[in-house]
């Protein structure tokens, strides 16, 4: 590429970072499938020369057998070499031309992605080295062995950081012999006996097209997109879908873990499953929750426990739907010599929130503040493709979005109540606390930190945007 090519080509970078986070209208999802298998969500949209594209799997840590961690070590490797191409070469040729490579692991999915400008030249370049890094990752073994150091780091930093232990043992004990429990980077010991081979034999068995979707967002019509995905279909092998993941079996009584941790303030998270994506009563439940715990400082829980009763600087509550239950959770930092008036003051006002529900006030008011906030959620290329990944692999309606304002404001007081009472069930908690020495109380179920257990909560970005 020449300087005169280089200059032009920033100009319309530039021009994308100024206006990649435009407002618009809730965007039109179009749907199909291809002859050979291969589904596609398609958004167009030509406010700007750019398109983002995400190549999704039912391939998530859930589906890492005993090999914790190989679904999150697969996508962290792809950009480590490809097509005869090395990690410092595959980041130049996205690099020239003003692209990004990434990749993405959660317990549900994982997801290969390529941003670029659609400018022809710089397209095609971009476009010919994603699909080559899809049809052949070489999983060097000095970056492997690299990046196995890496997360040795990180799992031991994990060790000395409270919050992560308590998140890690809340998922492990939240569902003990089910995939979800595991973290999705893996442990310390699994990552440690991991090889080249058993990411290859995932990437063989999962990133295939009967098990993959196509999402195309941007600056794309749609006769390009379906000359695109038919490229996309052509270097990936055929395979099988998996089988599906268990059901998540439900809390039946109350348990509380007690880690000790060399800490100045224990972390206390009290929860339950929640509910799948997709759920009927979904509006209801993040509508009710909102002004309970998901409104930040306008929520009840923090005028309660941080204004009130100064017992915690950040405390909250959040619903995180998955394929299957996803958790519910309650979570609040405090003082050492505050640990059972902290857990108490979270209980009490669950129960009392459960029975009465919120006022007519704090539903009108939460309504005002998720519709107002939601074209924000969507504004950009990137933010309306993690929604429609969402809607696509979780099988939700296309409509989500068009919707998605009329459907909050149709629930009522009433309705959001009864879905909270019908629910949440308080007398079947767990409630795991962190710092501190563990009492000794029969209930309690005392634990070294170990690595073993899960993150508190999911890193999809449109997790954060509307509960779910």
């Amino acid at each position: 590429m020449n300087t005169l090519q280089k200059l032009a080509l920033r100009g319309v970078l530039l021009l994308v970072v100024l206006f990649a986070g435009t407002v618009m209208a809730s965007p039109k999802i179009e749907h199909w499938t291809l002859d050979s298998g291969l589904r596609v969500f398609y958004v167009g949209i030509d406010d700007l020369p750019m398109v983002d594209l995400s190549l999704t799997f039912d391939a998530g840590s859930a589906r890492d057998g005993k090999k914790n961690g190989v679904a999150y070590m697969t996508m962290s490797m792809m950009d480590k070499g490809a097509a005869g191409m090395d990690a410092n070469k595959l980041a130049e040729v996205f690099e020239n031309v003003g692209a990004n490579f990434y990749t993405d692991a959660s317990r549900d999915m994982v997801s290969i992605g390529l941003r670029t400008i659609t400018l022809e030249a710089p397209f095609k370049s971009a476009v010919d080295n994603w699909l080559a890094v899809i049809k052949t990752p070489e999983f060097p073994q000095a970056d492997f062995e690299r990046l196995q150091k890496q997360m040795k780091v990180g799992f031991e930093a994990d060790k000395q950081n409270p919050g992560s232990v308590a998140g890690k043992a809340f998922y492990k004990h939240l569902y003990g012999d089910h995939p979800y429990a595991n973290p999705t980077e893996g442990f310390e010991d699994t990552v440690a006996a991991m090889k080249t081979a058993d990411l290859k034999a995932f990437y063989r068995r999962y990133i295939v097209e009967e098990n993959a979707m196509l999402t195309i967002t941007g600056d794309m019509t749609r006769k390009e997109a379906e000359v695109l995905a038919k490229r996309v279909a052509e270097v990936l092998p055929a395979g099988k879908k998996p089988e599906p993941i268990p059901a998540v079996k439900p809390l039946t009584e109350a348990k509380t873990v007690h880690i000790p941790f060399p800490s100045s303030q224990a972390h206390i998270l009290i929860g339950q499953p929640g509910y799948k994506r997709g759920d009927k009563d979904y509006f209801k439940l993040y509508l009710a929750n909102h002004p309970f715990g998901g409104s930040g400082f306008t929520s009840r829980l923090m005028k309660e426990i941080r204004v009130k009763r100064g017992l915690s600087y950040s405390v909250y509550s959040h619903f995180s739907p998955l394929r299957e239950l996803g958790a519910f959770t309650m979570g609040m930092q405090t003082k050492l010599d505050q640990i059972d008036e902290g857990k108490q003051a979270l209980c009490e006002l669950l129960d009392n929130y459960l029975k009465d529900g919120a006022t007519a006030q704090e539903i009108e008011e939460s309504k005002l503040n998720i519709t107002g906030g939601f074209p924000m959620s969507i504004a950009g290329n990137s933010n309306i493709g993690n929604y429609v990944e969402m809607i696509g692999f979780y099988g939700m309606p296309l409509d989500y979005l068009e919707r998605f304002t009329h459907n909050i404001n149709a629930v009522t007081q009433a309705q959001a109540r009864e879905a909270m009472q019908r629910r949440i069930k308080p007398d079947a908690m767990l409630t795991v606390i962190v710092g501190g020495e563990a009492k000794n109380d029969p209930q309690n179920d005392a634990e070294a930190p170990v690595d073993k257990g899960a993150e508190a909560h999911e890193t999809r970005k449109v997790d954060t945007a509307t509960g779910g």
